[in-house]
């Protein structure tokens, strides 16, 4: 370098001459700290570039390849200290083994929804390769005041690195009891198919489901069996998933079904987005608007399994309203969910503390009997204030919530308590 200062000008005139070093390439990758999951396992989910020219981008994505397993604590890939011949650049990765078992469990409380009670059983490394089986159970609606207790257990197989490197499977399989206001239903349900990891913030996946049930409604009991084609995709630029200030999410769920029995063939289409923004001293308020769309195209009411079918009310559509409550009649007492769904929820949330916020909302809920949303159906509303306390999980919330809309507007009132925001 050479550096010349021109005093008259409070200026220097800097000369650098640079001499790159040699254009490395990715050595072998070495592991340690590994114990439980097989070494030739962490090098295949890794999917580092071994011979390619080295990218620091390379070595990050790798390391998040490795952490999105649940398998590990820590992950750190270093380069070597030497160079190889032929200008090689070995590379090491150290990791640190998450404990392989895991149990939790969670409570929801509504005074409409009744007390949910869920629990589950991880085992992040099941095969030696970061393989994760999950089986889970949930009880639903204990003491509700719509509908009768609902039962589910189900179990979820993720196998990560099938196929390339951001590419997992997964098989899942659930047996559940639903006692809805509208229906009652026993299935039994299976799926398969891959998880397509595009970025951090974009997942994709698609598979094959199996679905078998026998309800019983206001139309009667039928049995149906359905082959499904599940694609869904996700897009979350959230910053922070359980408490959101800033950022948007969208989640588009399409799943064409064949149906046999007394089922009918066509597609569900459910979508879900999210929008946050704050602003303030200390952006210490949050506003946050939801929308969610759905539609069955293809079969009648009474030929699509009624719990394809649409319902707003409750604490994930409308608070205040009761569970369910808006629905289609169909005639003489009867009635049944909708071929269409539109809810709006907007929030607004302020920080009173660093630990007390405050809330304030408004949620409004339609239901069609057309594919076609905001057609043939009604609405209803309801919006009420809350309390979140910050925890290290996220926030504990509590809402209070009355209908704006019906009969009942201003007369009646429910209580949702929950962990994280409301969406």
């Amino acid at each position: 370098q050479q550096i010349v200062a021109r005093h008259a000008d409070a200026a220097l005139d800097v000369a650098i001459t640079l001499a790159p070093g040699p254009r490395l390439t990715f050595g072998a990758l070495t592991v340690t700290g590994n114990d439980a999951v097989r070494t030739a396992r962490i090098l295949e989910i890794a999917g580092l570039p071994t011979g390619q020219v080295f990218s620091p981008a390379e070595i990050a994505k790798a390391e998040t390849r490795l952490r999105r397993t649940g398998a590990f604590r820590s992950v750190s890939i270093t380069e070597g200290t030497s160079i190889s011949a032929g200008n090689v650049l070995p590379m090491g990765v150290q990791v640190v083994e998450e404990t392989p078992r895991r149990i939790g469990a969670g409570v929801e409380v509504s005074t409409t929804d009744g007390l949910t009670l869920s629990g589950f059983w991880l085992h992040r490394n099941l095969l030696g390769g970061a393989e994760r089986l999950r089986i889970e159970g949930e009880v639903a609606g204990i003491g509700g005041t719509t509908g009768g207790t609902d039962y589910r257990l189900g179990a979820d197989f993720l196998r990560p690195r099938t196929f390339d490197n951001d590419t997992d499977l997964y098989v899942s399989a659930a047996v559940e009891r639903l006692d809805e206001p509208d229906y009652f239903i026993e299935q039994v349900t299976a799926a398969a198919g891959l998880n397509r990891i595009i970025t951090d913030d974009i997942v994709v996946s698609g598979g094959l489901g199996f679905i078998s049930a026998r309800i019983n409604d206001d139309f009667g009991a039928r049995d149906y069996t359905l082959i499904t084609l599940p694609l869904t995709g996700t897009l979350d630029k959230r910053d922070v998933p359980l408490d959101a200030t800033r950022g948007y999410y969208l989640d588009l769920e399409l799943t064409p079904f064949l149906g046999f029995g007394d089922s009918g063939s066509g597609g569900r289409i459910y979508m879900d987005g999210r929008v946050f923004r704050s602003f303030g001293t200390d952006d210490r308020v949050t506003l946050a608007l939801r929308g969610q769309l759905g539609s069955i195209i293809g079969p009648t009411f009474d030929e699509t399994p009624p719990d394809f079918l649409f319902h707003s009310g409750g604490g994930d559509t409308v608070r205040g309203q009761p569970y369910q409550s808006l629905s289609i009649s169909r005639g003489f007492g009867n009635t049944s969910g909708g071929l269409s769904l539109a809810v709006v929820s907007a929030e607004a949330r302020v920080d009173v503390t660093n630990t007390i916020g405050v809330v304030a909302f408004y949620d409004q809920g339609f239901v069609g009997d057309d594919s076609v949303p905001l057609t043939n159906g009604d609405w209803h509303a309801g919006a009420g204030i809350g309390v979140r306390y910050a925890t290290g999980i996220g926030p504990i919330r509590l809402d209070i919530a009355t209908p704006v809309t019906g009969p009942d507007a201003g007369q009646s009132v429910s209580f949702y308590v929950g962990i994280g925001q409301s969406f």
